[in-house]
This record gives structure tokens, C-alpha cells and sequence, in this order.
């Protein structure tokens, strides 16, 4: 008698459905290659700060920055931002407007937009008081496993001047990432291109990051101990200026003591920390950092404060 009910033999063993690969993710911006282990590094810091972040709605907030230093006239900038309701990720909100001017009249600007939905463009803008320091454009495509990204930097049409870099990455696995960037410049009576490959390996605890190129050559190392311990290791060889630096950093977290402690070691007998504490219920943040370089004999301290 037949098989009628379909039921699979005595003894065989089951089928099983094809196992569904998961998409690689995209890689991110080129810009971004080293930024883990970038923030793990202290901010220096030099005189004293005050900053008063001011929410004016749900799309518009300013900053009011005083700072006065020791080594040059106090100053005053004026930060605002815009943020539209176009939101892809809780660091990406689209359209944005970044301003920042001093009281010189010194002016730098941002404005992100997102073409499509893979496309995003950005132009930036920095003047010193009514003269144009630098202009420029930048188009990224991102796709489902890569990214694209083409720059032009102060484009001159009638003294035939510009700077275009080019930037590509792909995700060749869920952890390795490689790329490159295209670096090319054009001025009356010079002109040139340098080439520089990328690659970047995650794991889940720490990131390794390596740009290569005849410019030179920069590597960092990223590492999460903990939730509260953040190291980071950066090398950096110039061959133009003939110069290499060898940087450690590490970021200690307190959340009970509401404490985050950052600090820097590096080859230039240089050693520096920054200090931030929060003190709630108050939307204020004090922070204070010195740093001292041994090889210039060079000491900056600095203390800060910010509200809101």
C-alpha cells in the first residue's frame, strides 16, 4: 500500500529548508573609519569656557559659547542648528543646517540633505569675516553592502583650481570592511593625485582600522574592556613631513558618580586628561583638563562649563 498521507520514510531524515544568508550591512563613510577609537581620545582644552545650549523647539536649537584664554582675545560663537523631520537613524536627520559664527564675523556652515533615499549630499562653507576660505560639495551613495562618495573642494573655474577626492569602501564579510580613497589636485602649474587603501576588521569587543598610502600611513586599534572601560591605540607616519606619532588613549566611565574620565599618553612626551562631571538634577556640566608636553615644556589647562 502507497505513501498516501506524503509522510517521509522510516529511517530518513528530514529536509531542511535552505539557510537564508544575511545581507552584509553597509559599511558607512570613509570619514568614519577611525571614529571609535577617535572619541576615546581627550578634546584639549585651554582657558575658560562657558556654553549655554538653549532648545527652541523641536527642529531648532542654539549655543552660546564665551571663551576666554590666555593665549589670544576672548571670543564669543554663536552655534545653531536646524534639523528637519526626515530621520534614518538617531545620528542622521535630514535636512540639517549647522552655523557657527565667532564675533569677528567669522562664519562656518553645513547643510546635509538627502537627495533620495541612498543619496546624500552636503556643502560646507567657511568664511573669515566677508572673504570665502573654503567651499565644498560632497555626494555619497549608499547601497546595500558599499559606499560611494565623491568631494570637490574649492572649485575654481576661471583660475582652473580644484581639489576632488574620491571614496569608496565595500563589506567584503560582516567584520571586514576594505576601500580607498582617490585624492586629486589641480592648481596653475601643479598638479597631482595620491592613492591610499583602507580596511577595517570588527569584532565584538574591538575594531582594527589601517589606511595606506604613499601620503603615509594611519592605524588605530579601538577595544571595549567593559561598559565602563574604553581604550584606543592610534599611529600615525607622514612622509611629506616626516613625521610619526604613536598615541594611546583610554576612557574610564563612572555612571554612578555621573563621571566620564578621558586621557592621552603619547610619543611626544606628551600626557593629558579631561575631566567631565554632570550634576543632576541641574542641566550642567563641568569639565576639567590639563595637558603638558614635556618635549616643548608646553603646559595648557583649561576648565568648562555647560548648561543645558
Amino acid at each position: 500500500m502507497g505513501n498516501t498521507l506524503g509522510l517521509a520514510p522510516m529511517g530518513a531524515l528530514p529536509r531542511r529548508s535552505p539557510r537564508r544568508e544575511e545581507p552584509l550591512p553597509n559599511p558607512g563613510s570613509f570619514d568614519e573609519l577611525h571614529r571609535l577609537c577617535k572619541d576615546v581620545f581627550p578634546t584639549q582644552m585651554e582657558g575658560v569656557k562657558l556654553v549655554v545650549n538653549k532648545v527652541l523647539s523641536s527642529h531648532f536649537q542654539v549655543a552660546h559659547t564665551v571663551h576666554m584664554s590666555a593665549l589670544g582675545l576672548p571670543g564669543y560663537h554663536l552655534h545653531a542648528v536646524y534639523a528637519g523631520d526626515s530621520q534614518l537613524s538617531p545620528s542622521e536627520v535630514f535636512p540639517t543646517v549647522v552655523g557657527d559664527m565667532d564675533s569677528s564675523g567669522s562664519l562656518n556652515a553645513q547643510v546635509l540633505l538627502l537627495l533620495a533615499e541612498r543619496l546624500r549630499a552636503k556643502a560646507v562653507f567657511q568664511t573669515q569675516q566677508a572673504k570665502f576660505l573654503t567651499w565644498q560639495f560632497d555626494g555619497e551613495y549608499r547601497g546595500d553592502d558599499y559606499t560611494a562618495t565623491l568631494t570637490l573642494g574649492n572649485p575654481d573655474l576661471i583660475g582652473e583650481s580644484v581639489i576632488m577626492v574620491a571614496h569608496f569602501l565595500q563589506s567584503l564579510t560582516h567584520r571586514l570592511v576594505l576601500g580607498g580613497e582617490l585624492v586629486y589636485h589641480r592648481r596653475p602649474g601643479e598638479e597631482g593625485a595620491i592613492l591610499t587603501l583602507a580596511g577595517k576588521y570588527s569584532a565584538l569587543h574591538w575594531e582594527a582600522t589601517l589606511n595606506v598610502g604613499s601620503g603615509g600611513a594611519h592605524a588605530s586599534y579601538y577595544h571595549r574592556a567593559n561598559e565602563q572601560v574604553q581604550v584606543g591605540v592610534e599611529f600615525e607616519a607622514n612622509t611629506r613631513l616626516q613625521d610619526t606619532t604613536f598615541s594611546f588613549g583610554y576612557h574610564l566611565t563612572l555612571p554612578q558618580a555621573n563621571m566620564v574620565f578621558r586621557g592621552l599618553v603619547d610619543s611626544n612626551w606628551c600626557v593629558g586628561a579631561v575631566l567631565e562631571k554632570k550634576m543632576p538634577p541641574l542641566p550642567v556640566t563641568l569639565a576639567l583638563g590639563a595637558f603638558l608636553n614635556h618635549w616643548r615644556n608646553r603646559f595648557h589647562c583649561g576648565f568648562s562649563i555647560t548648561v543645558g
